[in-house]
């Protein structure tokens, strides 16, 4: 398995220019053997924006980013990070990219403060009379300062993410790319690194955040890409693609039961009962193949005899937006 070097570790820096979008690919494909890892994928980043890159295990999104940032070579298509095609182009654009990718690479025996110092000394671009200052302040900014001193193999696999993620902090970057970056935390250091995310892009850098968690990105990101089995599912703002799929009906009644039978002959679908809630999909259509108003569920409801405590829409989620578009749960791909 190759292991994400620090970016900016080989080559010198060129010059890259103001860009509309950090990362753009067209028609970008990788084949392994018979296996389609990524499929013809079109890909445009924003500016500024932090960018959730999803989907289960297994659809192609390490495959994506390891062609961005020049560790593989694409089977067909074009990249472009920064303005400048990739892989061609690492050398002046990986300087400009922090990343975590599957993991970070640690000298087990090195502490992790030395670990950053020896990542750092590896940079040509950085100035190695600040080094050990800008080691601390990223050790500080990740909540390692007290392991610093630890050796890395000491570490579990939660502070050993949070050294990969120091590690890409070690200088001011136009677009931070993670890759599961809260693989291994407890709860507390998943919300941790969300406003550290949050506090990078507000800075203005451009992060690019793959995870398989809906959640996750959802309350995180502005953008996001669903991908599965290799390909680009969709795109957009992250409000527009929850708002694409349709939220879950819920009523609440001491007459469950009831409620359930009179919603199942009206149409509504995936109905469950949990004590005095019962929840389903509404349908969109009534029977004579007209658009059906939630207002005639209410009354037929009532009409029934049921008790309607409360009645309602739940907003559509992520995961709602995901099955909608693929008919399918999101379940770990492998």
């Amino acid at each position: 398995m190759e292991r994400a070097r620090p970016a900016g570790a080989a080559g010198s820096a060129g010059a890259v220019g103001s860009v509309e979008h950090v990362i753009e690919t067209h028609a970008l494909t990788k084949r392994y053997g018979k296996h389609l890892a990524v499929d013809r994928l079109d890909l445009t980043i924003p500016v500024g924006s932090v960018f959730g890159f999803l989907g289960p295990n297994g659809s192609g999104k390490t495959t994506t980013i390891r062609m961005l940032m020049g560790l593989i070579e694409p089977t067909s298509g074009r990249a472009q990070v920064l303005g400048r095609p990739m892989p061609r182009s690492t050398r002046s654009v990986l300087p400009h990219v922090g990343a975590l990718i599957e993991g970070p690479a640690l000298y087990g025996f090195l502490s992790g403060r030395d670990n950053l110092l020896r990542y750092d000394s590896a940079d040509p671009t950085a100035d190695p009379r600040t080094r050990r200052a800008r080691a601390e302040a990223a050790l500080d900014r990740v909540g390692l300062t007290a392991a610093a001193g630890k050796k890395a193999k000491a570490y579990s696999l939660g502070m050993k993410q949070r050294l990969g993620l120091a590690a890409a902090l070690l200088q001011p970057r136009r677009l931070l790319v993670l890759d599961e970056p809260t693989n291994g935390l407890d709860p507390q250091g998943m919300r941790e690194i969300r406003t550290l995310v949050r506090e990078l892009a507000a800075e203005g850098t451009t992060v690019f955040l793959s995870s398989h968690l809906l959640d996750e990105i959802e309350q995180v990101c502005t953008h996001a890409a669903v991908m599965t089995r290799g390909r680009l599912i969709t795109q957009g703002p992250v409000a527009e693609l929850a708002a694409g799929a349709r939220g879950r009906l819920v009523v609440t009644t001491p007459d469950a039961g009831d409620a359930a039978r009179v919603l199942k002959e009206h149409g509504v679908t995936d109905l469950v009962v949990s004590d005095d809630r019962v929840t389903g999909e509404p349908p969109a259509q009534d029977g004579s193949g007209q658009e059906m108003e939630l207002a005639e569920l209410n009354a037929a409801l009532v009409g029934a005899g049921v008790r309607v405590r409360g009645f309602g829409l739940e907003r559509a989620s992520l995961e709602d937006a995901f099955v909608a578009l693929t008919g399918e749960g999101f379940d770990v791909a492998g």
